[in-house]
């Protein structure tokens, strides 16, 4: 008969664990373009899935990326949280084990002769020093049967997984950081090299020009012009080497180590853009970009707790049990079976004067839960916005580096006409040097226009997900 009522209880506990409060988690509903608007865009398997060793070969710039993923202090720093996150979620895991605790106590009481104590310990006991030995294993345990437990270690599961895509979205950031700061490094090579050549062909010009004057064919007002314009392209190579160190130490600092400088062997011009970079489908970035996926795992983690705090309205069954060996004598203490005890008991708790408290608690977490969702949602549509606009980048720096290339060419056959006609006196001194002027910006121009292009290639591959594999 005992174990039917067992029986019977334990199936009723089960029923009642069956019984979870709260509502599973149902992905909310987000409105994504079928394609990306862009006639960029090509179809099939997503560059994002591309690991970044594979995506950026150069072994340069590989090793910058290696040494940022593994010494970066914001990426250090997420994985710090995955750990908190981790323990946590064993602490949420052992919560659905009972509590059990050893107990060791030993007392001796002398009551006073005149006291009801003192006259009974001696009538019973003969003796007026009341002695008590215990050792005891108490086991506490609450019945989830709301499911407010399992809602809890929903969540912290949740925390857990969301900390693992933070990570992932923040190695992201550090790998298009660090190749954004090495193609404007090289960029900055290239236009460093531009600034020493077009001082050299000032040099030229500024010769001939001293050279006329002492023939008395210009003054010296051609000559303080063209001094000027020479002085203007030197300027530029201390205010590049100025921003080369920078960029070197800012590179350096994203892979956590000391400014110093960065050795490489390779220019800007070795880089392209590939003809065709494919993207996916929108629907991809749901499940490949991590600050997404985050997203979506803060809505489930609110939409665990939202449970569990309606669960913690209502009744809580506890149940405790304890024994061991008691004994008012010493020597008796370790007597088996007589210092036995045992005791099994069970309660149901209502919450009623908390219930407001409890109440505004669920309330609290739906809200969270919803704003949540329109976090989950903002960062859907950021995600596409952010792919659509380096797609757009990469259209029309194409044509725009097209444009520049034909320009440069043009102002440098513009520059040979004009040092041949100047030579010969047939051009004056401030038309070769509006020539010399407009070819280095031009050719300036060109050099960022192609680091523009790299960089758009870079953000393609970070909004679409790419670079924590």
């Amino acid at each position: 008969m005992k174990l039917n009522k067992y029986i019977y209880l334990l199936a009723v506990l089960l029923a009642f664990q069956a019984c979870k409060t709260g509502k599973n988690y149902v992905r909310p509903q987000t409105v994504l373009p079928a394609q990306f608007n862009t006639s960029a865009a090509a179809s099939g398997k997503s560059i994002a899935n591309i690991a970044y060793k594979d995506f950026f070969t150069e072994p340069t710039l590989r090793q910058l990326i290696d040494s940022a993923v593994l010494r970066n202090f914001d990426l250090a720093f997420a994985i710090k949280n995955i750990e908190s996150a981790r323990l946590s979620l064993k602490q949420a895991n052992a919560s659905l084990f009972p509590d059990l605790n050893l107990q060791v106590n030993a007392a001796t009481n002398r009551a006073s002769d005149n006291s009801i104590n003192g006259m009974s310990a001696a009538m019973f006991a003969g003796s007026k020093h009341i002695e008590d030995y215990n050792v005891s294993l108490g086991l506490s345990w609450e019945a989830d049967i709301w499911g407010k437990i399992g809602r809890q270690k929903e969540a912290a599961l949740d925390t857990y997984l969301q900390t693992e895509a933070v990570a992932r979205a923040v190695q992201t950031q550090v790998v298009a950081n660090v190749a954004q700061g090495f193609f404007n490094l090289l960029m900055l090579d290239a236009q460093l090299e531009i600034a020493h050549h077009n001082v050299v062909l000032n040099d030229s010009t500024l010769m001939v020009i001293r050279l006329q004057k002492e023939a008395g064919q210009v003054n010296s007002l051609a000559v303080q012009q063209a001094e000027a314009q020479r002085l203007s392209a030197a300027l530029l190579v201390p205010q590049l080497e100025q921003t080369i160190a920078i960029q070197e130490n800012a590179l350096r600092t994203l892979a956590g180590a000391l400014p110093s400088k960065i050795e490489r062997k390779v220019s800007l011009t070795a880089f392209a853009v590939p003809e065709h970079l494919t993207t996916g489908i929108p629907a991809d970035i749901l499940a490949i970009r991590p600050d997404v996926k985050a997203a979506e795992l803060a809505v489930m983690a609110a939409n665990a707790r939202v449970g569990a705090s309606q669960a913690n309205m209502y009744p809580s069954l506890n149940i405790t049990a304890s024994g061991g060996i008691n004994a008012f004598k010493a020597s008796n203490w370790f007597n088996i079976p007589g210092s036995l005890f045992g005791t099994v008991a069970g309660g149901l708790t209502q919450p009623i004067f908390q219930r407001r408290q409890l109440k505004t608690q669920f309330e609290i977490a739906r809200v969270e839960k919803d704003k949540s969702v329109i976090e989950f949602k903002r960062s859907v549509v950021n995600a596409v916005t952010e792919v659509t606009d380096a797609l757009v980048k990469l259209e029309k720096l194409k044509k725009q580096r097209e444009l520049e290339e034909s320009r440069v060419q043009t102002l440098k056959l513009a520059i040979k006409n004009a040092d041949m006609l100047f030579k010969n006196g047939m051009a004056n001194y401030l038309e070769i040097i509006t020539a010399q002027s407009n070819v280095l910006q031009s050719e300036l121009n060109l050099m960022d226009i192609e680091r523009q292009q790299l960089g758009a290639m870079v953000d393609l591959y970070r909004s679409l997900g790419g670079g924590w594999n």
